[in-house]
């Protein structure tokens, strides 16, 4: 990323993130995507943008987080360059004509499948843009994980190769970058060799989650944490914990939490912001109906109305013990447990964000019992050296001294 979260504006972490979903278009058909009503026909036209960012740069007294980060999805959002370039420079241009509070304080921010990352328009958009920019290129790990599920519609024809040719450009503009690699039942053999190949690319963090959608199979669990502990193993043993980073390992993860003092919501949904195609409003992209397998979408307002500030109030009274189920409120690894607000509403069994869905459970306690592992070994590791080099240096005094 080339804006660092303790840069001036980003101080407290606050920011608005407001997400316009482009186009509902992709060149891949990945097998564990939740966007289920992925078409070619869906595309934002600039108006629907233009209106929209009217709305919400008219509305700054309500929208007081100091910093804001204006996300572009898709379906492949670079596959809507010219309209992204022009609602970009529109953006920049109103937030210095209004004197708003953004103005000093906003990021760009794209989750790309890489494919076309290296095509002239977009270069020049990101050379444009380059200090406001974050850009995280999809890559799932070694080609034979990527190519598992992340593969080309229509053909079925893997996407590694595709992708994997603009890793060392984008590390180049951006070397503090990571990636984001998804897990579902058919891929958790291969954790431990795509974590350590995206290593070796020179990607230096990993952010990984396991999909929130009930795909888990019997037995998932114990093969996950296996493939977690060997990975550890590797981590350690090799040094690698000094220079890279993976978010299946957390010191923040699996102790009891307080109904009182730890009760916030996981997810942002509410506090965000999305736009489609038509110009409606949602509380999140998973809202929307292409991400939605069972349920209506839910919409918030649109930008000729505005915001229904009456169909936002729910989201904004979630909180953990409202919507877990005792199990999960009496659990004693709950911490770091995620949920997403989208999948809760849509599996739910009537139309409420208030039922949590709990078909991660035991993937997250597995993950636990993992990370447990790691950090026990780690620090074991650690204590040895730190004796050793005491040992090593009173030795050395003492010959010294005898000399």
């Amino acid at each position: 990323m080339s804006i660092k979260e303790n840069d001036k504006g980003w101080q407290s972490g606050m920011a608005k993130n407001i997400t316009f979903i482009v186009t509902k278009d992709c060149q891949l058909a990945c097998k564990y995507c939740y966007l289920v009503g992925k078409n070619t026909m869906e595309r934002m036209p600039w108006e629907v943008a233009r209106q929209a960012i009217d709305y919400i740069l008219d509305h700054e007294a309500e929208m007081k987080e100091e910093s804001v980060v204006w996300d572009f999805i898709g379906g492949e959002p670079f596959l809507e360059i010219d309209l992204i370039d022009r609602i970009c420079d529109y953006l920049k241009t109103e937030m210095f004509r209004r004197g708003h509070h953004w103005f000093n304080s906003y990021r760009f921010s794209f989750s790309t499948n890489g494919i076309n990352y290296h095509e002239e328009k977009v270069q020049r958009f990101i050379e444009k843009n380059r200090s406001h920019l974050s850009i995280g290129i999809t890559i799932d790990g070694t080609e034979r994980k990527h190519d598992l599920n992340r593969v080309y519609k229509g053909s079925g024809r893997g996407s590694y190769q595709d992708v994997v040719r603009n890793i060392p450009l984008w590390l180049s503009q951006f070397p503090d970058a990571g990636t984001k690699v998804t897990i579902s039942s058919a891929d958790i053999p291969y954790i431990k060799e795509s974590v350590l190949h995206l290593y070796s690319l020179g990607i230096r963090e990993v952010n990984i989650n396991c999909v929130f959608e009930d795909v888990w199979q019997e037995g998932d669990d114990r093969l996950f944490e296996q493939q977690l502990m060997e990975l550890a193993d590797a981590i350690i043993d090799g040094g690698l914990y000094e220079d890279y980073a993976c978010s299946f390992f957390s010191e923040r993860l699996g102790k009891p939490l307080d109904c009182v003092a730890q009760n916030q919501n996981w997810c942002g949904a509410g506090r965000m912001l999305a736009v489609d195609a038509e110009g409606n409003f949602y509380p999140c992209t998973r809202f929307a109906q292409y991400s939605l397998r069972e349920k209506p979408a839910l919409i918030i307002g649109n930008v000729r109305d505005g915001i229904d500030h009456n169909r936002l109030r729910p989201f904004l009274t979630l909180d953990r013990c409202t919507q877990s189920p005792r199990k999960c409120i009496d659990c004693e690894v709950a911490e770091g447990c995620a949920w997403c607000q989208g999948e809760n509403y849509d599996a739910a069994a009537t139309p409420t964000i208030f039922q949590r869905s709990t078909a991660i459970c035991l993937m997250h306690k597995a993950r636990v019992r993992a990370n447990n592992y790691y950090w026990n070994r780690l620090f074991r590791k650690l204590e040895l050296e730190d004796a050793r080099e005491a040992y090593e240096k009173r030795k050395k005094e003492t010959k010294n001294v005898t000399c």
